[in-house]
């Protein structure tokens, strides 16, 4: 099994305990009682200029613990006073070391639109997101076939979630358009062997309509990079590893966001 198999194995299980606690059926009537949400996520990325999803990640499966100290309020207070548009939060808990309590209290106290960043593999995930107070959730082409991104899709058009559907080939982006993907994501990091390759991102871009919103994954550490993502027609940029290892992450976003 790769990474990226075991991560899905594991989500699977994470649903089927989650469920003994509070069923499908009351996670489903407690997220549609919510206000159905005005897609702020991809309001805040369409615009002329290039979008900043900054990461609150305390670790990862490549290089293990990233934030020794982490200080996830303050970390998301700082992305917004520098000026991000929206925050992604890692809830993955054994990999990423993620919690769902850094989401729903990053979306407590913080005014930008918080992406649920997690692996995906039922619905009972999307009802989490919207009860944890995400406007957007992460669909990863990669462990999804059509018929569950589909529905994933319908669903969180239902609860008013954006969607990032994430792709890492061709043959995938032309499973997201065909289920309806209205923002597309690519990695560039291969989660099944964690290689990062930037250029990933232009060899898609050009497989995605321009009315779709594109946003670069992972692999940014500098602005030089931020130049190139922007040059190739990128919508928004999504930035992770790179703002957590650096000792001040206001003044280092507004050089990027300068670049």
């Amino acid at each position: 099994m790769t990474i990226l198999d075991e991560l899905a194995a594991y989500a699977k299980e994470r649903v089927r305990r989650a469920q003994e606690v509070k069923s499908l059926e009351v996670m489903l009537t407690q997220a549609l009682a919510l206000p159905k949400g005005e897609h702020s996520f991809s309001k805040a990325l369409s615009k002329p200029q290039l979008g900043f999803i900054c990461e609150c990640k305390k670790a990862s499966p490549s290089k293990g613990v990233i934030a020794e100290n982490f200080p996830y309020l303050e970390i998301s207070k700082q992305y917004e006073r520098a000026g991000a548009d929206c925050i992604s939060v890692l809830t993955e808990p054994k990999w990423f070391l993620g919690r769902d309590e850094y989401l729903r209290e990053i979306a407590q106290n913080v005014q930008l639109p918080c992406l649920r960043k997690d692996f995906v593999v039922d619905e009972y995930m999307l009802y989490e997101a919207k009860l944890l107070g995400a406007v957007a959730v992460l669909l990863i082409c990669s462990i999804l076939n059509e018929v569950q991104l589909s529905k994933y899709l319908e669903i969180c058009d239902d609860l008013g979630l954006d969607a990032l559907v994430e792709i890492h080939d061709g043959t995938e982006a032309e499973l997201a358009l065909r289920a309806g993907a209205r923002i597309i994501g690519v990695n560039n990091r291969n989660l099944k062997d964690f290689s990062v390759d930037m250029d990933n991102s232009r060899r898609l871009r050009a497989l995605v309509p321009p009315e779709i919103l594109f946003v670069a994954e992972s692999g940014v550490r500098n602005a030089e990079d931020v130049r190139r993502v922007r040059e190739l027609g990128a919508d928004a940029v999504l930035i992770g590893e790179a703002l957590m290892r650096v000792p001040d992450a206001v003044s280092f976003l507004r050089e990027l966001k300068n670049a």
